[in-house]
């Protein structure tokens, strides 16, 4: 007897969570907002001030190379390459 008391109680909890409608578990209640509804508005970018900005920045002297400090490979003398012939 207990054992059918157990199985109808299972039953009931796994029914009553299966028909629990999906409405439920969102939060807040109210309506959502759509994210395409009326995005915040970007400023535009100044033109003047870009091209202003531009204008200050230094010309360069000479041209800058970020492997400049890096050894260069050793390649073989030609003396030791026409030996080999």
């Amino acid at each position: 007897m207990k054992a059918l008391v157990l199985a109808a109680t299972a039953l009931a909890l796994i029914a009553t969570s299966v028909a629990t409608p999906a409405s439920a578990q969102r939060r807040g209640g109210g309506e959502e907002k759509s994210p395409h509804a009326n995005p915040p508005e970007k400023p535009k970018p100044d033109e003047k001030a870009y091209k202003a900005a531009l204008e200050r920045i230094p010309d360069a002297k000479q041209k800058y190379d970020p492997w400049g400090g890096v050894a260069p490979a050793q390649t073989p003398a030609p003396a030791a390459a026409a030996k080999k012939k």
